[in-house]
């Protein structure tokens, strides 16, 4: 069985404001804020062009175990092209991507002479290679010639070798989340996939019974964002799963007069520069009817990461939404409804 994804989703990705925001790129975590078995699928059969998925006859949902970084990340157990892989997986990054240091590990190709896929895609005013995997394996999901963009992933590097843990070989977002209509439960943590793009209904086992469900909107560079707000004023924050933590952007801070601290740690983004990582006391931070009284979150300059106007719109988008907040009031990420759960 295969599934052929539309490639205006990766032509829709060319535009200028592409933004990678924090995709896994805070070198090193504050440790103030932290608190599988593979099923092959069959070799025949395989899609003819590029964008498909190969899987397992009457398989139609699966659920993947995650593991919980030092670094407070999401990563997945995975194979390319038939070798192990470690992929984060982050909310926040509109296509997935491979690491520039790793590509020849793996075996990875350009794009074709022939092929729709775009060569190459800019993220944050710098074009980057696309390459394709020949196979991506997500436990049973085999994903054909998937297009994966090439970045620089140094900065997680070296944070994982500071923090004596493995690195990443790639990063799992948004081009695949959604086609796939996946759960992403950050508690447990597993992430659930749709496998067979004919299977109707909601994904088997997942209970949503006492928690909150937030609509999250969809932009036009395929980030998720929610509505909420920071000391009374409306906001929307970018769910992001790549971000270690909730940072709020500097210049939102600064006019609602919040006091900054100060840190030693820096924050990266991809094609960007190193930023410094301040602190701050968010009386009271809502998000729906979730309310949080006296939480502490970073504060970075999101100038770049986040572009289109959202950070000076009506409500402006003050921040992203980290892996923190998801973790501990039990969230669960639902693509298909775009639907953010929590509980209070």
């Amino acid at each position: 069985m295969c599934y052929h994804r539309p490639v205006s989703f990766l032509k829709s990705l060319l535009l200028p404001r592409l933004s990678i925001a924090v995709v896994l790129a805070v070198t090193i975590a504050v440790p103030a804020f932290a608190a599988p078995r593979q099923v092959a699928s069959p070799a025949r059969g395989l899609a003819p062009r590029a964008a498909g998925r190969l899987v397992p006859a009457n398989l139609q949902f699966q659920a993947l175990p995650l593991e919980r970084s030092r670094q407070n990340h999401l990563l997945l157990r995975a194979s390319i092209n038939g070798k192990p892989a470690l992929l984060g997986v982050d909310t926040g990054a509109p296509i997935s991507a491979i690491a520039i240091s790793r590509a020849s590990h793996f075996g990875m190709v350009p794009v074709g002479a022939r092929s729709d896929v775009p060569k190459r895609l800019r993220i944050n005013g710098k074009y980057n290679e696309v390459v394709v995997a020949r196979g991506l394996q997500l436990g049973a999901l085999n994903l054909v010639d998937q297009p994966l963009v090439a970045i620089d992933l140094v900065g997680s590097s070296k944070a994982a070798k500071l923090m004596k843990e493995q690195a990443i070989d790639g990063i799992l977002g948004a081009d695949i989340l959604f086609p796939t209509e996946a759960v992403l439960d950050c508690r447990t943590p597993m992430l659930m996939l749709k496998i067979d793009p004919d299977a109707r209904g909601s994904m088997p086992g997942v209970s949503y019974r006492g928690m909150s469900g937030v609509p999250m909107q969809l932009s036009s560079g395929y980030n998720l964002y929610v509505d909420g707000s920071v000391n009374g004023k409306r906001a929307r924050l970018m769910v992001d799963t790549g971000a270690f933590t909730t940072l709020l952007h500097q210049r939102f801070v600064r006019q609602m007069k919040i006091p900054l601290r100060d840190t030693p740690f820096n924050s990266a983004g991809v094609n960007l520069k190193n930023r410094g990582v301040q602190t701050a006391t968010i009386s009271r931070l809502s998000i729906g009817n979730v309310h949080m009284r006296s939480k502490q979150v970073g504060v970075i300059d999101l100038d770049g990461l986040i572009r289109g106007g959202l950070l000076d719109a009506s409500p402006p988008v003050a921040g992203l939404l980290g892996s923190e907040i998801l973790e501990r009031h039990n969230g669960i990420i639902d693509f298909r409804t775009k639907t953010l759960y929590l509980t209070k």
